[in-house]
């Protein structure tokens, strides 16, 4: 996927994919990642996603990427919070009490300027990227999160029908993508109501990734 795809859904703010709320899938299954209070929740493409408002409300440190610039900013205001930057090569980091955003390509961020993670919530990543992304994305999100353990949500669907983003990620693909270095759990699986984007019928599936 074409990083200026990306950029011009921020600055136009074609952004049909922010939720107005926290996941609601969050709320129910988080807790099975088993955290102690605390802990350090890495969340990647993250946007400018409520989720973030509500991990820090329960006590969690949240460390994020993203591609746009736009969409941090506006993340920041709506935390009502006024971040410090700093650059991190060619990522920008800006940093705040419990939080860290790096702004950038995701490849370009290496597990030192990450830091340690206790645990990953991927519900916008993976499915952002088209297949030929995403071999590359998983073993560099396990490499530089040291295989933390994982919360992901995705879909599935005929693939045919729709182009992504999102786009479909089949059981096979998430045993593919990490099936040798984790224990798999698919938590829950259900329909999404009215069809993705109203166009066609999908699963929404939350998996949860274990150290094996």
């Amino acid at each position: 996927m074409e990083k200026q795809f990306w950029h011009q859904k921020w600055e136009s703010n074609n952004i049909a994919f922010h939720r107005s709320e926290a996941n609601p899938l969050l709320v129910k299954y988080f807790e099975e990642l088993a955290l102690a209070p605390g802990s350090r929740v890495f969340v990647p493409l993250c946007g400018k996603t409520l989720d973030i408002a509500w991990l820090l409300a329960k006590g969690y440190r949240v460390a994020g990427a993203e591609l746009s610039e736009v969409a941090i900013e506006q993340l920041f205001a709506g935390l009502g919070v006024t971040p410090e930057s700093s650059e991190l090569g060619t990522i920008k980091h800006y940093s705040a009490e419990n939080i860290d955003i790096f702004v950038g390509d995701i490849f370009a961020l290496s597990s030192t300027g990450l830091g340690s993670v206790d645990a990953i919530y991927d519900r916008a990543a993976l499915v952002a990227l088209p297949e030929g992304m995403r071999d590359r994305y998983t073993a560099h999100l396990m490499e530089m999160t040291v295989q933390a353990p994982q919360l992901l949500i995705c879909y599935e669907y005929e693939q045919s029908f729709m182009p992504g983003p999102p786009f479909s990620i089949s059981h096979e693909k998430v045993e593919q993508y990490y099936g040798s270095h984790y224990r798999l759990s698919l938590l829950e699986s259900s329909e999404v109501a009215g069809g993705l984007k109203g166009r066609c019928a999908a699963t929404e599936n939350v998996w949860l990734l274990c150290h094996a």
